[in-house]
Parts: C-alpha cells; sequence; structure tokens
C-alpha cells in the first residue's frame, strides 16, 4: 500500500474521536496483562478488539468481560505471526467496531535456552510471535491510522534486551526484545509525522504466566531480591501504564522505552 505524502507540521494534536477501538494482543490469558489491559481500556471507554491464539482462553476473557457490563467488545482468534491471520483479524474488526485508533501489543513468548544451545526452529519461533508478531500488527494498524491522522501504538520489550536475560529467559529472548525495541524507535520516527505514537513498555519480572506459570510465593521473593522496591510487578500497573499512553495526557509521548521494574535496571 502507498501512502500519502506526511501532512505538514501542526502545533495543535488531533484529537482521539470519541468512538474508537484498541486492538489488544495476547488478550487471552487468565493471569496475563493483556487480560487487565482489556478492561482498562473498556473502562475507559474504548471499544476493545481481544486478539490472541488462544480461543478457549480469548472466549472466557471476553465472557469475564461482558460479565462486568462491559458490551464493546470483539474476540478474534488470531495467529499474530501469520499475515494471512492479521489481515482477517483486522477485516473483521474494521467491519464490527469503530476505526482503529490504539494498538496494544503484548503478545509473546519466553525462552530458557541460552543462544548457544538454541535450535534454528525455536529461535525463530520466538522472533515470530515477538517481533514479526508485532511488525504485522503495527503495519496493519498503521495503514488504518495515517488516514486518520491520529494513532496510539504500543509495543512490548523487556528488561532482559537491557542485561542479557533473567531468571527465566535468556540471550534468545533478548534478541526478540531488544528488536522491538529498535522497531518502536522506527515506527515511532516514520509514523510521528502522521499523528501516530508508536512506545514501548520494558517490564520487569510481572506476576503472571509467561515465564513458566504462576509464580509462587517462593519464587516471586527470590526474584524479588534485586528489585528495590522489593516485589514483583502486577499486570495492572503494565496496563494502567498502557491506558495512559493511549490517552490524550499521552500523545506527545514518542519513541520512549518505558521501564516498569520497580527500579531492577537503571541506567
Amino acid at each position: 500500500m502507498t501512502f500519502a505524502a506526511a501532512p505538514e507540521t501542526s502545533t495543535v494534536a488531533a484529537r482521539l474521536p470519541d468512538m474508537r477501538t484498541a486492538v489488544v494482543t495476547g488478550a487471552g490469558g487468565p493471569a496475563g496483562i493483556g487480560r487487565a489491559t482489556a478492561r482498562m481500556l473498556a473502562e475507559n471507554g474504548w471499544h476493545v478488539a481481544l486478539v490472541d491464539i488462544n480461543a478457549e482462553g480469548l472466549a472466557g476473557v471476553e465472557k469475564e468481560l461482558r460479565e462486568a457490563g462491559h458490551e464493546n467488545l470483539l474476540a478474534v482468534p488470531t495467529d499474530i505471526a501469520s499475515e494471512s491471520s492479521v489481515t482477517d483479524a483486522y477485516h473483521r474488526i474494521d467491519s464490527e467496531l469503530p476505526a482503529v485508533v490504539g494498538l496494544v501489543n503484548l503478545a509473546g513468548i519466553a525462552c530458557p535456552v541460552p543462544l548457544h544451545e538454541c535450535s534454528l526452529a525455536e529461535f525463530e519461533r520466538v522472533m515470530a510471535v515477538n517481533v514479526t508478531g508485532s511488525f504485522l500488527m503495527l503495519k496493519a494498524a498503521a495503514e488504518r491510522m495515517i488516514p486518520q491522522g491520529v494513532g496510539r501504538i504500543v509495543n512490548t520489550s523487556s528488561i532482559t534486551a537491557f542485561d542479557g536475560g533473567g531468571t527465566f529467559s535468556k540471550g534468545v529472548y533478548a534478541t526478540a526484545k531488544a528488536a522491538v525495541i529498535g522497531m518502536c524507535k522506527g515506527g515511532a520516527r516514520e509514523l510521528g509525522p502522521y499523528g501516530i505514537s508508536v512506545n514501548v513498555l520494558a517490564p520487569g519480572p510481572i506476576d503472571t504466566e509467561i515465564m513458566g506459570g504462576r509464580l509462587s510465593e517462593e519464587r516471586k521473593a527470590s526474584m524479588s531480591a534485586g528489585i528495590p522496591l522489593g516485589r514483583v510487578g502486577q499486570p495492572e500497573e503494565i496496563a494502567a501504564t498502557v491506558a495512559f499512553l493511549l490517552s490524550e495526557g499521552g500523545g506527545y509521548i514518542n519513541g520512549a522505552t518505558i521501564q516498569i521494574d520497580g527500579g531492577k535496571h537503571m541506567h
């Protein structure tokens, strides 16, 4: 698709439309950041497209949100690493929800295998979900946001991108998450002239299932040892940051890597 030249620079930011949709990937986990984010955005007046490869989990999250009184939802089972699946998902979102103004790329998979022991197949699997999936979702979202002159995109990296690996994920995951930061900076520079911001979150240890299952109290204590705040983070704390970045107040934040790690990694 060929886009028109970027508009002339404006001193006034375009406002978010009253009727707007946020696409949230990784929304099918019962204890994940995507679920918490979808709920918070729905509470803030967004229509929300729930995207995940796990159709059963997605249905459960949709049911939970509807029972909480949120009706402006659409569950869209999607393989974000497949271009045709992403295309089909956006076509359905276009037909059933208002214009896509927000994209939150939270889907990801961890990898505890060291670089020098990782098979090519596993390396490519990790890159496909964490990097290619984020790229395909961003590209499709940008096609819809550019004509509107406004958009908010949030991708997800990790502090492992800075330190090479943590207590669970190792160098392969760090490689993928470092690539996501580069994608954010490129997107911020290239989409900014169209009124679209692109930012990336770099969470530290969060109490989700990505590190091989829910964290036991013993594991939480171990992981908290090097964190100045003395605890792991909660999905709702990530969701709150996303909600701000997608708000009117977050409109001038662009190209930022925002660490949410309790002070674990300072640089």
